[in-house]
């Protein structure tokens, strides 16, 4: 018998079994296709930051490629103005205020009762599921040890810091000898020499460069660069001068700028890493950032910044690559939020939500490859700071600041001024309604809960003229 003959026996003989298991088959067809993920998360970025946003200060070339070989979002927004409620969002895929620890607006500081339960599921927990490795490299901001943690909330591997922010040198949440460093490989202390932009892209292409192709992995970058303090990759010294961590006396346009593409040229190291190992094509990037703008930023055309419901303070950049699935060079006009990426990229990787917890956010993954038109979404905000609240809604935008309330379609008139409410009154009111009805639904802000707000001390042009409307 010929060998030809002896495979084609064995193959036949086979097949009884074979469709008696049909879903083992289809298991190890999709562990073959699941997709890497690397998620990049800028901290503080404004809308128009990127040269392919519209940026003409200074150029951004890695992003733009990202971008040219992907899909660009024009609606994406943020689940809050500020970090760490966005961040709940991002990784639970449900509105923060659902949780005590994504009312504060932001985590300040060290407690046993606010941050992220381990015991809720996330994105990396739920990938971790379908069959994946999980890493994350940067700023983690959702609770401290020893309560909370990137490892006890579905990541294997965690290099970074804890906190909200710190010295991008030093490494430091503060200033001064007595002030510990918030760098962390694991749950261990650590120290070490350089730029934190510049240590978080090293972790991320070590990492993938470990990779053997047997297990697909998910990998989190969350940077902390553009926030403060104001530092570029030379500016070292500037690091030895400042005086408080929040660095109101320092910063620049030129030194934004140098913050803004010492990011671009990490993560430019990160795409060349999957290029080497041949990861690229199959592998999702994502980029966005975790609010608005903030002191240096361009939000351009939009009004408003980081700690505000204007456009400002929650839209933002986002952009994502697929080359395997999604066609190169497309813009999206699908408004998008935060909480989307955890059912998109569990759709993508085969995996799937936890039953008790379903997602606020929605699967965007049928739009980016085309089987489905953008359609049209209903999203809602709060912040505590000026009594804040928004709902976006097709084209129409309620906001409410201080008291004063107004109705904007924000596809044409992008720096909401023109207040449409009393023209339309039954749009108004429609959302003003809904508004009132979805936060009755989420938990309540106590006066215990934590905000951040900006403000004429802080900056000369929120000033508010003492007895004027």
């Amino acid at each position: 018998m010929s060998k030809t003959d002896q495979k084609r026996r064995a193959v036949i003989k086979g097949l009884p079994a074979l469709a008696l298991a049909p879903q083992a088959l289809l298991a190890a067809d999709r562990k073959d296709q699941q997709p890497n993920i690397v998620f990049i998360l800028a901290d503080d970025l404004g809308y128009a930051d990127l040269s392919v946003y519209g940026n003409t200060d200074f150029a951004t070339p890695n992003l733009d490629r990202l971008a040219a070989q992907g899909v660009r979002f024009t609606q994406a927004y943020a689940n809050s103005a500020v970090c760490s409620a966005t961040r709940f969002g991002l990784i639970t895929g449900r509105y923060q205020y659902r949780l005590r620890g994504g009312l504060e607006e932001p985590i300040a500081g060290p407690s046993k009762s606010i941050g992220l339960p381990p015991q809720h599921p996330t994105l990396p927990s739920l990938l971790k599921k379908a069959g994946y490795r999980t890493a994350l490299f940067g700023k983690w901001h959702l609770g401290y040890l020893p309560v909370f943690g990137p490892l006890k909330s579905g990541y294997d591997v965690f290099f970074g810091n804890y906190g909200g922010a710190i010295d991008y040198f030093t490494h430091k949440p503060g200033v001064g000898p007595d002030v510990p460093e918030d760098l962390y490989e694991g749950e261990v202390p650590v120290h070490k020499v350089g730029y934190y932009t510049d240590l978080i892209a090293e972790h991320a292409t070590d990492y993938i460069g470990q990779q053997d192709g047997k297990q697909p992995f998910f990998l989190s970058l969350h940077f902390t660069a553009p926030h403060w303090p104001w530092e570029g990759p030379g500016d070292e010294a500037v690091s030895r001068q400042i005086g408080n961590i929040f660095h109101y006396d320092g910063g620049d346009l030129v030194t934004y700028g140098k913050m803004v593409t010492g990011l671009d040229t990490a993560i430019g190291r990160v795409l060349d890493a999957l290029q080497r190992k041949g990861l690229a094509d199959n592998t999702i990037v994502v980029f966005t950032s975790d609010n608005g703008g903030e002191r240096f930023s361009k939000t351009w055309p939009f009004s408003g910044q980081k700690t505000e419901l204007l456009e400002g303070g929650i839209r933002v950049p986002a952009i994502v690559r697929w080359p395997r699935r999604l066609g190169a060079g497309r813009t999206t006009e699908q408004v998008a939020i935060s909480m989307d990426w955890l059912p998109t990229l569990l759709a993508a990787a085969g995996g799937a939500p936890d039953p008790a917890y379903p997602p606020d956010g929605q699967n965007l993954l049928p739009v980016l490859t085309g089987q489905r038109t953008p359609g049209e979404r209903t999203l809602f905000w709060r912040y505590k700071a000026n009594a804040q609240r928004a709902v976006r809604s097709g084209n129409w935008k309620y906001l409410r600041i201080n008291g004063n309330e107004f109705l904007f379609d924000v596809t044409v008139d992008q720096r909401e001024r023109a207040n449409l409410a009393q023209r339309h009154p039954d749009v108004f009111n429609r959302l003003k309604g809904e508004w009132e009805s979805w936060s009755a639904s989420m938990l309540p802000i106590t006066p215990d809960v934590r905000t951040h707000g900006v403000n004429g001390k802080m900056q000369a042009d929120r000033y508010h003229a003492e007895g004027t409307d």
